[in-house]
């Protein structure tokens, strides 16, 4: 068991995966990921979620030694999602007295995850509502479409501490030493990323506790410097830029593109960029490419013409940020077509349909290779971008 310190009465049962590939089968996770799950001791026994069902038989072993022969009283269910929730019937199983908390979403929910009657163990709670375990006093806030309808934060009042779901998540085992911001912004935007104003409303019930804890349900637990976490989280919610950068997202089919794209970077460190990243479309994380162009301010589009069209990893990455909300951003356009240039006509297309993004005016147009014409443009770009 991890030897995580919450309080003394409040104990982490959770446990590390390290050995899973892609993180809701499409996010690389290289350092893995936690599933958090906590133990409450007072005169009533609450878990707080279960575990992924890959980690079940050391979660169990978690909870036997913490427990030592006492019963579990209560299971708050904070999110039905499987890696949380997959073992809420093996638990039900073996407390038989065991109630299980939760509000009426998500039991509207869990007959389509377990094939149980939860009828008569139900207590379904609503917003604000309390629970009284002894000195200990849970508080119910409902979260919905953070990031998924039931979901639902619980405050302890006694110690002062959050049970935030998959909110101030990050991934990456819990023995992983790393920046917390850097995975926690890749895990924010592309799995709460869309349900901004969602995260807003959450964040306008947390301003009004007193919060000396936050116990998400992936990554450390945050102890210090709180203002810090919830400061980015309404940065991220509210879609506001992070950064003064420019992201230049790129396709490259036989490396004229890359190359241009290359001499781009250049122009723009001469003209005062105070920060400029590149990323292949084709090769690197997209996961990363998505955190990037919501950190920074601006963005430039490069992209071959590819079957009259565009080129289907620049199609994909403008559909993600599309599905993900992107917005308040400034994007330039470099299109590359050897006989008839078509991909910046798609790429506004899809900028358009998104909500107060400004488009450059300058669209830089490359036939096949570039040339001294086209370096005079991606100067009068970069002025313009950085403008």
């Amino acid at each position: 068991m991890n030897k995580i310190e919450i309080t003394d009465k409040i104990k982490y049962i959770g446990a590390d995966d390290k050995t899973l590939d892609l993180f809701e089968s499409q996010y690389i996770i290289p350092n893995g990921v936690s599933y958090n799950s906590y133990l409450i001791e007072d005169e009533k026994i609450v878990i707080m979620d279960t575990v992924d069902q890959r980690k079940k038989d050391e979660w169990l072993e978690n909870i036997e030694k913490v427990l030592n022969g006492r019963e579990v009283d209560y299971l708050i269910v904070s999110h039905l999602e499987p890696d949380h929730s997959a073992n809420i019937e093996i638990l039900a199983n073996k407390y038989k007295n065991m109630k299980i908390v939760g509000n009426q979403r998500t039991f509207n929910m869990m007959p389509q995850f377990f094939n149980m009657d939860t009828s008569k163990r139900q207590i379904v709670v609503k917003e604000g509502d309390t629970l009284d375990i002894g000195k200990h006093k849970l508080q119910f806030f409902m979260a919905p479409m953070v990031h998924w309808p039931e979901v639902m934060v619980t405050y302890e009042q006694t110690e002062k501490i959050l049970f935030s779901a998959d909110g101030f998540g990050k991934f990456g085992a819990l023995d992983t030493e790393e920046d917390w911001t850097c995975e926690a912004r890749r895990y924010y935007f592309n799995i709460v990323g869309k349900y901004g104003d969602q995260v807003q409303q959450l964040l306008k019930k947390a301003a009004t506790l007193d919060i000396k804890m936050i116990c998400p349900l992936h990554g450390p637990i945050l102890k210090e410097n709180l203002e810090f976490y919830i400061n980015k989280y309404d940065i991220w919610s509210s879609y506001t830029p992070e950064d003064d950068g420019v992201l230049i997202a790129y396709n490259s089919i036989h490396g004229n593109t890359k190359k241009a794209v290359e001499k781009l970077a250049e122009i723009l460190k001469e003209e005062g960029a105070k920060k400029v990243v590149i990323s292949d479309l084709a090769r690197d994380d997209m996961a990363e490419t998505i955190e990037d162009a919501f950190r920074y301010d601006k963005m430039i589009i490069a992209s071959p013409t590819y079957d009259a069209g565009l080129f289907p990893f620049t199609e994909k990455f403008l559909r993600h940020l599309k599905h993900k909300n992107y917005q308040k951003r400034k994007i330039g356009i470099i299109e590359n077509g050897s006989w008839a240039p078509m991909a910046a006509k798609y790429i506004k297309n899809i900028l358009e349909e998104m909500k107060d993004i400004t488009i450059c005016e300058k669209t830089v147009t490359i036939k096949t290779t570039m040339n001294e014409e086209t370096i005079k443009d991606m100067q009068n770009l970069a002025k313009q971008i950085l403008s």
